[in-house]
């Protein structure tokens, strides 16, 4: 998802925390969850303090959501305005240059003495913990090391966070690096409308800067002063939490048992560490490919700590299980009319890893890559190189196809650097005819479309349209327009790109390349459009999150998978026995990307309305070329086809199967070799 925009960041990023990852393992074991009970805080003399009421924690107020807007946020100082109190949210992430608008951390100024970061909560809140970070930068190191807490009603009369044992002011220990959250939970919660922290020491040489999210738990208001927070919900009765392997395990076989005639659980190979990568397969005759019958993916998790789309993937599967079994009509349609499949966990290791630092403490890459360390959104073979060279040379589609490229030798190589992950999803994609699939990523706003590489070698971001480019904007904006989130005309921009100028969609490479994607494989390797959808500005939403998550998402879900219906379908069949012809060539004139027919002769072929000449070919046989127009009404519309066989191809068949040559054929056969002669 919305990963750093310039590779060297990253790099830089990574190395640094494995250094700090590989230390922290020694010394701890995993922390526990936020809303697991409070660990042990310390006092500053280092004697271990148990908080009294070791309650759960509270969720967070929504620092890193957004739900807290910026004029929440204040600060005695700011070093600038990219600097300033609304960027001192837990995980955002600066801009391309340091010292741009979208810098990444509050910073107080360096001649501040007494620097302080105040959040208005607006209601009397029930603060538990502060969770803080340093300041996401490449050039800089900025982090807080220590800070107290103060509390107040009316951000006039404050009060101090105590340590019980010696009564004075409790000084909590902060950040050791720029990038790893760091809890504290306060030594007795304090209920209060205003929570600031006072920054103590900050890293020799650096600035005051933090990133943070609090913990607080709403209060009932007895005298109803003020107006109630609105809460999130949603009217249907699903699972909202959060699940790990085993749970998401058990919870696909409840929607199987619940919905048998409908589901069918498969695996289509196993992670690293040997966990199955599971599939829900949703259809009115599952575990089939009927003819005519398109096949639609959804596919999550493949960065780890990216866990909405999961939980969007098992909430979709329990919703259209329930709602099959109402009689709903829009379901019952999708699933007599598609075979859909959902993998919502890709990379379950890395997941695993997320899940137990937890939602607040996983910080922004941690469990991102697979567990050998490879990031799956650039594991696959990059066919776009071999494709746009070709191009160049004049050789597509003559004598190198557009369409169903190879994969490169160097990928197929048993030494290849290619995850177990990337190899199942690769054999998927192979063995199921798919047509339409939304990649779901987390981090970021926004819909993006292939191509993801850019055609100039090491530009960073370049315009790269598909010669589908027209349809894949018409996906995006589907996802997109109907997506809550995306439509909120007041939402602030996550971190510092402003995707809703412009829809909400972006090409890919446009936003930063990334070579090896899954989008780009998809397109270029299957008859498959796939587009990545970045779901949501926190990366690891709370629980509490979810209904609205899934209230903001679920027409997006459901319209986007209708889209397969958008273009023209049909078989195309051999003239004389009224069989089905497999991999016969779709090609639309003007567009230069073909799509093959499954095994039963069957296609889809994804367009906007319009009128298209279309041309079928297959081996062996005569081609044929039909008009087919494609109205803005339901569709698809039928373009069917039937080849005739050529002479040649008859007398191969004839003579493999030992028959005489008829007298016809026999005539012509001489004729020609008359006219050679």
């Amino acid at each position: 998802g919305g990963g750093t925009s310039e590779r060297h960041v990253r790099i830089r990023i990574v190395k640094k925390k494995k250094v700090i990852m590989k230390k922290r393992r020694k010394l701890t074991s995993p922390r526990p969850l936020v809303t697991a009970k409070p660990p042990v805080t310390t006092t500053p003399a280092g004697a271990p303090e148990l908080p009294e009421a070791a309650e759960p924690g509270c969720p967070p107020l929504g620092l890193e959501s957004l739900r807290l807007s910026d004029s929440q946020l204040e600060a005695s100082s700011s070093q600038s305005f990219g600097l300033g109190p609304h960027r001192g949210r837990l995980n955002i992430q600066s801009g391309l240059e340091d010292g741009d608008l979208y810098d990444g951390a509050w910073c107080a100024e360096e001649q501040d003495a007494e620097p302080w970061f105040q959040v208005d909560a607006r209601h009397p809140t029930r603060f538990s913990g502060i969770i803080t970070q340093g300041r996401n930068s490449v050039w800089r190191y900025d982090w807080v090391t220590s800070y107290k807490v103060q509390f107040s009603n009316d951000s006039q009369t404050w009060w101090g966070s105590r340590n019980r044992s010696s009564g004075m002011d409790a000084v909590f220990p902060a950040n050791s690096d720029p990038e790893t959250p760091v809890l504290n939970l306060l030594p007795e919660p304090q209920v209060a409308r205003f929570i600031r922290l006072l920054p103590q020491t900050w890293l020799q040489g650096g600035a005051s800067c933090l990133r943070a999210e609090i913990l607080a738990c709403p209060v009932s208001d007895p005298n109803d002063l003020f107006p109630k927070a609105p809460a999130l919900v949603s009217s249907d009765p699903l699972d909202f939490r959060h699940h790990d392997y085993k749970a998401m395990r058990k919870l696909m076989k409840q929607v199987n048992e619940k919905c048998p005639n409908i589901t069918r659980v498969y695996s289509i190979g196993k992670s690293h560490q040997g966990l199955k990568l599971y599939v829900m397969e949703m259809s009115d005759q599952p575990g089939e490919h009927e003819l005519g019958e398109p096949e639609v993916r959804y596919v999550a998790g493949m960065h780890g700590n990216e866990a909405l789309g999961r939980e969007l993937l098992l909430l979709l599967m329990q919703f259209l299980c329930r709602e099959y079994l109402r009689g709903d009509p829009r379901v019952t349609r999708l699933l007599t009319e598609t075979r859909i499949h959902l993998l919502p966990s890709m990379n379950p290791d890395g997941y695993e890893t997320a899940f137990r630092r937890g939602s607040e403490l996983v910080g922004w890459a941690e469990g991102r890559w697979n567990h050998q360390g490879i990031d799956l959104n650039h594991n696959f073979a990059d066919l776009n190189t071999p494709l746009w060279e070709a191009e160049d040379d004049g050789l597509v589609p003559d004598t190198v196809p557009n369409h169903h490229l190879p994969l490169p030798t160097y990928y197929t190589l048993p030494n290849a650097t290619v995850a177990p992950e990337t190899r199942a999803v690769i054999e998927w994609m192979q063995r199921i005819p798919f047509v339409l699939s939304a990649n779901l990523h987390g981090g970021e706003l926004v819909v993006s479309y292939p191509f993801d590489m850019t055609r100039t070698p090491w530009a960073a971001r370049e315009l790269t349209p598909t010669p589908d480019d027209a349809v894949f904007r018409w996906l995006s904006t589907v996802y997109a327009g109907t997506n809550r989130a995306m439509q909120d005309p007041d939402r602030r921009p996550c971190h510092s790109q402003d995707f809703s100028s412009h829809g909400n969609i972006i090409n890919g490479a446009d936003w930063h390349t990334v070579p090896g994607s899954m989008n780009d494989f998809s397109y270029l390797h299957t008859n498959c459009f796939e587009v990545t959808v970045e779901l949501s500005c926190d990366k690891f939403p709370h629980e509490n999150e979810l209904p609205q998550e899934w209230e903001n998402n679920k027409e997006a879900l459901l319209t986007y998978l209708e889209q397969v219906r958008m273009g023209i379908t049909g078989v195309v069949w051999d003239k004389d026995t009224e069989l089905g012809i497999a991999d016969a060539v779709i090609a639309v004139e003007g567009i230069n990307h073909d799509v093959t027919t499954a095994w039963g002769g069957d296609y889809w072929r994804l367009l906007t309305p319009g009128d298209y000449k279309v041309t079928a070919s297959a081996e062996g046989y005569h081609t044929a070329t039909r008009n087919c127009r494609v109205p803005f009404e339901e569709g698809p519309v039928p373009c069917n086809f039937h080849l005739t066989k050529t002479p040649k191809q008859r007398l191969r068949e004839l003579l493999a199967a030992g028959a005489k040559v008829p007298p016809d054929l026999r005539r012509r056969l001489e004729r020609l070799r008359g006219q050679k002669n």
